[in-house]
């Protein structure tokens, strides 16, 4: 069954409203252009179930797009120390709902206001407005997952607070149009993809770790 995520509906129901209206006055250009862009809403908020093969010694992937960063990096707002670093990009024809890369308890959850700069460039994990969650897994103890605006994007949604269960690949936000999620995770992790790499949430194992 086709479902959206709960965030597209305001605009899938302004445009829509708007193709609908200027075709009943008028068809010209600017129900073609309206019309487009319903066509869009609908595409960008889609939000298919995915298969998650739940495995205790995983990461799975939190968002689709392309792995765009493999490194070991300072993780400086939650943890304080290095980490191996994952970053993937989205692209506005990805599918824009993030998921959980593991089974835990929400710790932390922070919005950092900041710039709009390409999500692609290394620069936006630091400078781009952001929402940082610490999620301390079952089986693997605290990592870091960074929701990240692009220039598009103006916003992220976090729908989990301090306190909160996530499950493994479990739906837990949002970023609107073209974005990035950073994850920061154990150093003696195995990391599974390569750069540009495609990955799905909720599917593709990004790393392993042995317990």
């Amino acid at each position: 069954m086709l479902q959206f995520a709960k965030e597209g509906y305001p605009f899938i129901i302004i445009f829509t409203a708007l193709t609908i209206l200027s075709a009943l006055l008028r068809w010209n250009w600017v129900t073609v252009v309206a019309l487009i862009l319903t066509v869009f809403m609908f595409y960008f908020f889609r939000d298919p179930d995915r298969n998650t093969e739940r495995d205790i010694t995983s990461f799975i992937a939190p968002a689709d797009g392309k792995i765009i960063v493999i490194t070991k990096a300072k993780e400086d707002e939650m943890l304080n120390e290095e980490r191996l670093k994952v970053s993937i990009f989205m692209s506005p024809l990805d599918v824009h709902v993030n998921r959980a890369p593991c089974d835990g308890t929400v710790k932390d959850v922070r919005h950092y206001p900041g710039k709009f700069y390409n999500a692609f460039k290394d620069d936006a994990s630091i400078l781009n407005e952001h929402i940082t969650m610490l999620l301390d897994c079952d089986n693997h103890g605290p990592i870091v997952v960074k929701q990240i605006a692009g220039t598009v994007a103006r916003r992220a949604v976090c729908r989990v607070k301090p306190g909160d269960s996530v499950k493994q690949g479990g739906r837990y936000g949002i970023i609107k149009f073209s974005s990035r999620v950073d994850l920061f995770l154990p150093l003696d992790t195995d990391v599974k993809v390569q750069l540009n790499d495609k990955v799905k949430a909720g599917e593709t194992v990004l790393a392993f770790r042995k317990l």
